[in-house]
């Protein structure tokens, strides 16, 4: 399956910006190394932005909803119109995500790719539902192409919509129940792992609901395991719309040069779909948190990322890249700010 805008490359790192950082990183009070990762994010920030002193200040987040086919096995503790209930929850603004991205001073936009509910018109939601959630994967791939590629561009306008508003970092947050289950079956795919490997407990099961996820996955897994070595083709089959969205999002951000902060278990699903899709697109992202899913760590392998965060989370949302992002922005203000040995007239190693 191919896709013209998907067949451009990510864009590349500012090589100079990244010297003129690191050149600075040496001057500052402070031995070489002292703040560790942080130093590592300003000059990664500075060759992601072309400039030796980073910016953080305008940051974008995108929530992409969708219902699951899938869901109809009882794969969830929490009941389908959950999702429904939750797009109206991000609409008044009581959510998890909602409340952090007002405390960033972020923008939030909330698309509704596909309820099985449809909630109507609701005020902060962009609605761009393509149906009324997905099939089940376990019988059928869960969208078609045109719908596929649909949801892809959905993620990319996305995107792209934030690089018009000067957004500095990206955030992209996910919201479907059922979705760690179609993120088990995509990760064990495109990493060959079983779901012994790779499935949680996602919203709550229990470990009899747990053992049912398992045993769902890799029968299903067995049945189609003709597609797995096509990245594509295992997204659209085992794939949400929400999650197909995101990985659209991350490749447009990487060919961009727009600067990511992945979030938790389904957003690094996208981030390594998005990585196969289009090579060098991991190359513009950071890594919010470890999820408490168990397979969140193999991806968190695979795509060879350091989390900046381990606090057991696991809401999805974006909550836990944005949680982060305070992180992100004291590396710049560290950077920026400090004095250097020639300025504070401080004695320098030898």
């Amino acid at each position: 399956m191919k896709s013209e805008w998907l067949n451009s490359p990510a864009a590349e790192l500012n090589t100079d910006a990244k010297k003129e950082a690191m050149e600075r990183q040496s001057q500052l009070t402070k031995p070489p190394g002292a703040l560790g990762e942080l130093e590592n994010i300003a000059i990664q920030l500075a060759a992601m932005q072309g400039r030796g002193n980073p910016q953080l200040n305008n940051i974008h987040i995108v929530v992409f909803a969708g219902d699951h086919g899938i869901a109809a096995n009882g794969l969830s503790a929490f009941p389908q119109a959950v999702t429904t209930e939750m797009v109206k929850n991000f609409s008044n603004g009581g959510a998890a995500i909602s409340v952090l991205a007002k405390a960033l001073n972020a923008q939030l936009d909330v698309i509704n790719l596909g309820t099985v509910f449809d909630p109507g018109p609701l005020s902060n939601v962009i609605d761009k539902r393509i149906a009324a959630g997905t099939k089940d994967f376990s019988h059928q791939a869960a969208m078609s192409e045109e719908e596929f590629f649909v949801a892809l561009n959905i993620g990319r306008q996305a995107a792209e919509r934030a690089a018009q508003n000067k957004a500095e970092l990206f955030i992209g947050g996910d919201m479907g129940i059922g979705n760690t289950t179609a993120s088990t079956a995509i990760t064990c795919a495109l990493l060959n792992k079983s779901a012994e490997d790779i499935a949680g407990r996602g919203t709550g099961l229990d470990e009899t609901g747990l053992q049912h996820k398992i045993a769902f996955v890799n029968n299903t897994m067995e049945k189609f395991k003709s597609i797995h070595k096509d990245p594509a083709e295992v997204l659209r089959h085992y794939g949400g719309f929400e999650i197909v969205a995101l990985t659209g999002a991350f490749i447009a951000c990487g060919k961009m040069g727009l600067p990511v902060l992945i979030d938790g278990f389904i957003a690094t699903t996208a981030a390594l779909s998005a990585e196969k899709l289009c090579p060098g697109s991991a190359q513009w992202f950071f890594y919010g948190h470890v999820s408490a899913e168990k397979g969140h760590l193999h991806m968190l392998e695979a795509l060879q990322a350091k989390p900046l965060l381990d606090l057991g989370l696991r809401l999805g949302e974006g909550s836990g890249a944005a949680t982060a992002v305070p992180l992100l922005q004291l590396a710049c203000k560290l950077h920026n700010e400090m004095a250097t040995f020639a300025e504070a007239e401080v004695s320098s190693k030898h």
